[in-house]
């Protein structure tokens, strides 16, 4: 095992200003229950952009350092800063998972049994050579099953087995997911048709229908079309859809399905209530695509929720044996139901251009990277 281990890490200063660095730190020794992981995949998620780049005005951004060994800087607004108060200087690492190769562990039979394996791991950090971690916190990879095919064990396939599992634990019977053209969304997609559960896909081009069309997608609305409120209402009324996820966040689009939910429940009603329908709609916020307010335009009765939707909170309430269910079909079926596509490979250093910054803090749909640690 070599004695470096390069890690990525984002500060906020007490000055307003954000920098992006690598570090060199300490190769890690496991504690009993502990094992050492060479990482050698780690997806740039959404929520790992949060991480690095914070509130901070990503177009003041300046690029110092050297090609190997960038630093990126730019500027925090001012009315951001008392929210952050608890990074400021603070180098934060980056990264919520990844996938590499058990190079040592501890002493319990657990962590012994990991010797040698490919394991996907997560809790904080991945952006790094080599990680510490609990076996807890480590997923055993199929024998084959690459570290690549791996990296993307967590996020997103358990996000999405967590919304079709909410689901079911709140009594409802179809599902209604925003930006479906996603990894995520293609994940949920496989997931719905193989459980027998209806699934409206919204996306917004042409291209995103006709990729989960061939995928086998039976409702697909498209929200750039003129006619998105009365398809989406038609798939609603078809499906009977009363539970929506939207990683989109900011406009309203959540009012929007909200009403078409809305006018679907009432088309049956015999008397006229200003109270609405007594259907219960139910809309999960799990992004931030849009950062702009949440504008709800109140044609929806009294029987509705919007709340926020954080992963781990759902599997808190989910309880431990179906996490644990969830957790082996992953594992099971991480080059088929729950397989990512990658469009970009970056080493560490890469991460820290400005050329791939611009490239990856879009968060198009479609477009997904890859970090090669040991690269």
């Amino acid at each position: 095992m070599t004695d470096t281990n390069i890690q990525l890490t984002s500060t906020i200063s007490k000055n307003g200003k954000l920098t992006l660095a690598l570090k060199n730190i300490e190769m890690p020794q496991p504690g009993p229950d502990e094992v050492v992981v060479r990482l050698e995949a780690a997806p740039l998620n959404p929520s790992d952009l949060g991480v690095l780049f914070s509130a901070a005005d990503m177009s003041t951004a300046v690029q110092s350092g050297t090609v190997q060994n960038p630093v990126i800087t730019a500027d925090v607004p001012a009315q951001f800063m008392p929210s952050l108060k608890t990074r400021v200087d603070k180098a934060t690492p980056v990264g919520n998972e990844g996938a590499g190769t058990v190079v040592a562990a501890g002493s319990s039979p657990a962590a012994q049994a990991l010797i040698g394996k490919t394991v996907a791991v997560i809790g904080g950090g991945t952006y790094r050579q080599f990680i510490c971690a609990n076996v807890q916190s480590c997923l055993e990879l199929k024998e084959g099953t690459t570290a690549k095919e791996g990296a993307s064990s967590f996020v997103n396939p358990l996000t999405a087995l967590a919304m079709v599992e909410t689901m079911r634990a709140e009594g409802h019977k179809a599902i209604i997911h925003a930006a479906a053209a996603s990894n995520l969304g293609q994940m949920l997609n496989r997931i719905c048709i193989a459980d027998g559960i209806d699934l409206i896909n919204i996306v917004r081009k042409a291209e995103q229908e006709t990729l989960l069309r061939n995928m086998g997608a039976k409702y697909i609305v498209n929200s750039s079309s003129d006619s998105f409120l009365s398809d989406l209402t038609a798939a609603i009324i078809e499906t009977g859809a009363t539970i929506a996820f939207d990683p989109i966040g900011g406009g309203q689009l959540t009012s929007e399905i909200l009403n078409c939910m809305e006018v679907a429940a009432a088309r049956d009603m015999k008397e006229h209530t200003i109270y609405g329908s007594d259907t219960f709609k139910q809309v999960y916020i799990y992004g931030a695509l849009d950062r702009g307010p949440i504008t709800l335009n109140r044609n929806f009765g009294f029987a509705w929720a919007v709340n926020g939707f954080l992963l781990f909170n759902a599997l808190g309430k989910l309880g431990t044996n179906t996490v644990m269910a969830m957790r082996e079909r992953v594992a099971n079926e991480i080059t088929t139901t729950f397989a990512s596509h990658y469009t970009h490979e970056v080493s560490l250093a890469e991460v820290l251009h400005l050329k791939s910054i611009a490239a990856y803090s879009k968060q198009a749909t479609g477009e997904k990277y890859l970090i090669k640690p040991q690269a």
